[in-house]
């Protein structure tokens, strides 16, 4: 058995126990971000929530229950709700991207317009590793829980100018990051449509040399589990 490669299509996958304390608003669940590059994909596996997103074509709330699948491209905003349980396994693309860094937190303006104010706010102890205070991860979801109410208010009243300026604010905080994302990306989803043409080429020659190199990846359990994510508790597989 060789050792594990890249998941179909080059995705990340982890599973997630969502957060089950109040914010400031009274919903109980996650912290609202989007993701600028990465379509993510939740398979709801137990209890019961919604996601609450927001974008450009207006604001919405998406039933979540056992067996749904719900996904959404980037520029999505999208906020975990908790009403009992809910657990997800999570899809992303370019392998798990979404929690490698392609990720903006709602958090006011003043702090998302600040790369230096922006980083304190999102960085937790520890990176947010098993056993660490999970109070710090609260604090962070509640901070984005006020970012997005007020850009949920202003483009339930019609404007959408503060939306627009969160997304410049976005890009601008995430540009350095970007040769790192594409090293990523090129290594996991690129690669693998790439992989995809070639044996198209080798079988329209009536040729498939890849048959003979078939083999079973398996893990036999997530790498990690407990770690403090943006909407809750994560299990993650070593992927990507």
């Amino acid at each position: 058995m060789g050792e594990p490669g890249v998941l179909p299509g080059g995705v990340g996958v982890s599973r997630l126990c969502v957060y089950d304390t109040v914010a400031p608003d009274g919903e109980v669940g996650g912290t609202p971000h989007l993701h600028l590059c990465c379509t993510e994909a939740y398979v709801v596996r137990a209890g019961s929530g919604c996601v609450q997103t927001l974008t450009l074509s207006g604001y919405r709330e998406t039933p979540l229950r056992p067996g749904a699948v719900v996904w959404f491209p980037p520029g999505t905003i999208h906020r975990l709700v908790n009403h009992g349980g809910l657990e997800i396994l999570v899809l992303m693309q370019n392998s798990g991207l979404p929690e490698a860094g392609d990720a903006v937190l709602t958090f006011p303006p003043e702090i998302v317009g600040d790369p230096a104010a922006y980083e304190a706010a999102a960085t937790l102890p520890g990176g947010g590793a098993p056993g660490t205070d999970l109070a710090a991860a609260y604090a962070r979801r509640d901070l984005a829980v006020d970012g997005f109410g007020a850009l949920r208010d202003r483009a339930r009243a019609g404007d959408l100018a503060p939306l627009r300026a969160f997304h410049a604010a976005a890009v601008a905080l995430v540009r350095p990051r970007l040769p790192r994302w594409r090293e990523r990306w090129a290594a996991g989803a690129l690669r693998a449509a790439e992989e995809t043409g070639r044996q198209l080429d080798a079988l329209e020659r009536g040729e498939a040399p890849h048959l003979g190199r078939a083999e079973v990846y398996e893990l036999a359990g997530p790498a990690e589990t407990g770690r403090h994510g943006m909407c809750g508790l994560l299990d993650t597989y070593p992927l990507g």
